[in-house]
């Protein structure tokens, strides 16, 4: 059985808050066409592709908070994705908000096999930013205002046979800065860890430190270094550009197993990059460096998940 698979990032410039949901799913399909005639069979969206980044806005009327979710997926509104991904044989991931027949808010994802199923689904458990705004401050992060935690842990699936049936976990932006998730996964053999992300291209927490230039190393250096520590492919991809009036970094990434970007985004607009991934390249991290069953001592890593912030000694 071939292990090796054509992956592909679709990365996507803005949608402004005035953007239909049309056009915003035309140039989705057009990404996705765009990737499948590059020989891609998997495509990755980022997160929240459908709609602007509305968490950076404070929003009064609960009706206009929910127009922004999904209710299921597919639905109506993104049911010619799947469609076009079916009839292409190319399977993705896609980002969205998720509303729950309980009225559960989730910063959600999941991943489509080439036939239109339903492989995975995860519920972003970092939220960044905050509850209440931030007065005097134009754009905000309040993810914490708009969605729950995720409820349903790190569960890894099976990719399908034609893909080579690799471990894939998902993450969702400020996820992948967390090496928590990413060990989760890895203590599950992860092989594929699939990302997309909307990050602005400052501190969105109103600080004036951090330029779109470090926030992008950042982003790029994460996926890095825990690509390289859990030995698994990881393709990272952003919504980028200037989306109303507010910043958003691209960097949308391919990484290997050793840490090695394999392709990476050089506009801030729509584009497309492409890397062939081979999971037998997983091997070399797994058997040796990182072989958690010969090195691993979990005994001494109680802090982790007993504590939540850090402690100095006395």
């Amino acid at each position: 059985m071939s292990r090796i698979l054509r992956i592909a990032g679709a990365q996507m410039g803005p949608n402004q808050k005035a953007d239909s949901r049309e056009a915003i799913l035309a140039r989705m399909i057009a990404l996705l066409e765009d990737a499948a005639g590059k020989g891609a069979q998997l495509v990755v969206f980022p997160e929240l592709p459908f709609t602007t980044f509305f968490p950076r806005w404070l929003l009064a009327d609960q009706e206009e908070v929910d127009s922004y979710f999904e209710t299921a997926m597919p639905n109506p509104n993104t049911q010619a994705l799947f469609d076009r991904a079916k009839a292409l044989k190319v399977g993705f991931y896609v980002g969205y908000a998720e509303l729950t027949p309980q009225g559960q808010h989730f910063n959600s994802a999941i991943t489509v096999g080439p036939d239109g199923s339903i492989l995975g689904k995860y519920r972003k458990i970092h939220l960044p930013g905050t509850v209440e705004p931030r007065a005097g401050d134009r754009f905000q992060q309040l993810e914490k205002r708009y969605f729950e935690y995720g409820d349903m842990g790190f569960p890894a699936f099976r990719g399908p046979e034609s893909w080579g049936r690799p471990v894939t976990g998902m993450l969702i932006c400020n996820d992948r800065r967390w090496p928590e998730g990413w060990r989760c996964y890895g203590l599950q053999g992860v092989e594929l860890m699939l990302i997309g992300y909307n990050s602005a291209a400052y501190d969105p927490m109103g600080g004036t430190t951090e330029s779109a230039d470090l926030r992008t190393f950042h982003s790029t250096l994460a996926v890095q270094a825990n690509a390289y520590m859990n030995a698994t492919w990881a393709v990272s991809v952003a919504k980028a550009g200037n989306e109303d009036g507010s910043g958003l970094i691209g960097g949308s990434v391919i990484v290997d197993p050793n840490g090695v970007v394999a392709a990476q985004a050089k506009t801030l607009g729509d584009e497309v990059i492409v890397a062939e991934v081979d999971f037998d390249a997983c091997r070399q991290g797994k058997e040796k460096m990182f072989n958690f069953a010969a090195h691993r001592r979990p005994q001494w890593y109680r802090a982790i998940v007993d504590q939540v912030g850090a402690v100095p000694p006395p």
